[in-house]
């Protein structure tokens, strides 16, 4: 692809994947954290979106040897390199967005 744009968001981009990683950009969660605050995600669809962003290098998932078993998810480098991404979009968001309504 010749558009850095579109090349992105056809790693970043969709419905869920945005949101997810928003949420990790606050540190690492569990699964049921990130069902909790993003409560319109169904768990098929969370499990889904997760896998491919570890599988993109965006998303570290780390269980453990526990019982009951513990799985956690974090940011990968390249996952956190979108931080200032993200945080200026919660800036627009506030500004452009929320003030509004």
């Amino acid at each position: 692809m010749s558009c850095p744009v579109t090349a992105t968001l056809g790693v970043i981009g969709g419905k869920w994947k945005p949101i997810i990683l928003y949420c990790l950009t606050s540190g690492t969660k569990r699964f049921g954290e990130l069902s909790v605050r993003i409560p319109t995600i169904s768990g098929k669809v969370l499990t889904e979106q997760l896998k491919s962003l570890e599988e993109d290098g965006l998303v570290l998932r780390k269980q453990y040897k526990e019982i009951p078993p513990r799985v956690e998810y974090s940011l990968t480098e390249m996952g956190e390199s979108l931080s200032p991404i993200f945080n200026q979009m919660e800036v627009w968001g506030n500004k452009h967005v929320l003030l509004k309504s």
